[in-house]
């Protein structure tokens, strides 16, 4: 069966949508630490991220970069971090969240609780800067 990024990123499950290509897909993560928290994923069903082909790896880092580039443009922050933790979900899959100190990347904290209203708002924000 496919993990529940892939059914995410084949259409089946439905999604806060930032951006996608025919390689990658990138979306909201519906327990963020922050508002805007992307999900970067391949559509290629790989857990871990270094088991990707170096050519896949390169390109998701790409693609990763222009969503961080579209997130800072719509969430005022100071940087976008960049996380990899993959033992959730058995998907390859990178973080992106909007920072104004690094305590904002620290993942053991209580997650925000947003409505799908703000929700949909902040990944249609996103998606218009998207480049």
């Amino acid at each position: 069966m496919a993990s529940i990024f892939a059914r995410i990123a084949a259409g089946e499950i439905p999604s806060y949508k930032v951006a996608a290509d025919d390689r990658f897909y990138a979306f909201l993560d519906i327990n963020p630490v922050a508002k805007g928290h992307v999900l970067v994923i391949p559509r290629l069903e790989v857990d871990y991220i270094f088991d990707l082909d170096d050519d896949t790896l390169a390109a998701m880092h790409i693609f990763a970069k222009r969503v961080a580039r579209a997130l800072k443009a719509a969430i005022p922050c100071r940087k976008v971090g960049m996380a990899v933790l993959g033992l959730e979900v058995p998907h390859a899959h990178i973080h992106l969240v909007p920072m104004q100190s690094e305590g904002d990347m620290d993942f053991r904290r209580e997650k925000l609780q947003l409505t799908s209203e703000e929700m949909q708002q902040i990944a249609d924000n996103i998606a218009a800067h998207f480049e």
